[in-house]
């Protein structure tokens, strides 16, 4: 996700920092694949006083944890890298992709971002530079997750962790092609039943990724794709989204998308102007973005459909 910069007269690009921080989140999301529930060994480690079950986890699924290791920083790497890419196509001034390790999560991590100056690119290099990420990143997410999809027991509990994953319509489609197929299309499945399946555990979090940082508000990858379509009308739409999203985890009572609100509402709901809103994007680009606009549907954990439904009722 590139985030945009106050006007400067340089612009530093740091090597030491980002080297720093992916070797940290290599580490953190090895950790997070060969225990699969973090937490839960963090606490049993308290209980008995001892670093044993740690030990003993790391040992027994070392193999799980460099496969999703490898495959969650393939999907970041390349989702970032998008971003980078673009930057560089259009000469806007940007860092090198930031890894955010954060090892107590089932995840091992809270993404990536680069840091961009905004205040020089124009409506259709913002457009570019902000697409450019989701659909590197989701190539491999997509992959990964047919690989993981094809060693998925649907109902084979083998170990800790009772969170609760639902499945994004996306993968549920896939699931059609590949299997196997889902009892139903809103079908949940725990941390236990996916332990030794790494892959669709890296799948699943390349999916929110995409999700995410699809959703058309603020500053995220979204927000510069609806404001480059839509321009000021865009404000709308992220009012409407911001309102959904509270209305959702207010009546559901499930609050996981709380940080992601008030990262929203501390950047601003709004997309700031481009340096040049009358640039053309032209009619490829202007279907690609369209398009786009289905990725937090087919990518969001939280299926779409379960959410208005609960709205609707309330």
């Amino acid at each position: 996700m590139p985030a945009r910069l106050a006007n400067r007269p340089r612009f530093r690009r740091r090597i030491v920092v980002p080297l720093i921080l992916l070797v940290l989140t290599c580490f953190s999301t090895f950790w997070a694949g060969a225990a699969i529930a973090p937490a839960a060994y963090i606490s049993e480690c308290q209980r008995s006083g001892s670093l044993l079950p740690l030990r003993q986890v790391l040992l027994v699924h070392y193999k799980d944890g460099l496969i999703y290791m490898v495959a969650a920083i393939s999907i970041l790497f390349a989702h970032e890298m998008g971003h980078f890419l673009a930057t560089l196509y259009h000469r806007v001034p940007s860092s090198f992709p930031y890894f955010l390790p954060m090892p107590a999560t089932p995840f091992g991590t809270w993404g990536a971002v680069i840091r961009m100056d905004g205040s020089t690119a124009n409506r259709l290099q913002v457009f570019d530079i902000g697409i450019a990420g989701p659909i590197a990143g989701l190539c491999v997410a997509v992959s990964v997750m047919c690989l993981g999809l094809q060693h998925l027991h649907l109902h084979l509990a083998n170990g800790k962790g009772s969170l609760v994953l639902p499945v994004p319509l996306g993968v549920a489609l896939l699931s059609h092609i590949i299997g196997p197929t889902p009892r139903g299309i809103f079908e949940h499945l725990a941390l236990g039943n996916l332990e030794g399946n790494p892959l669709y555990m890296a799948g699943w979090f390349g999916f929110l990724v995409t999700g995410l940082n699809m959703m058309p508000i603020s500053q995220l990858d979204g927000g510069h794709v609806t404001y480059c379509l839509f321009g000021r009308k865009s404000r709308l739409i992220s009012i409407a989204v911001l309102v959904s999203v509270i209305s959702y985890m207010v009546i559901s009572q499930q609050f996981v998308l709380s940080v992601w609100v008030l990262i929203i509402l501390f950047l601003g709901p709004y997309h700031p102007p481009t340096s040049d809103d009358r640039v053309r994007l032209g009619g490829l680009r202007y279907l690609l973005g369209i398009a786009s606009l289905s990725l937090p549907v087919l990518c969001m954990p939280v299926p779409i459909i379960e959410a208005l439904s609960l709205i609707m009722r309330a």
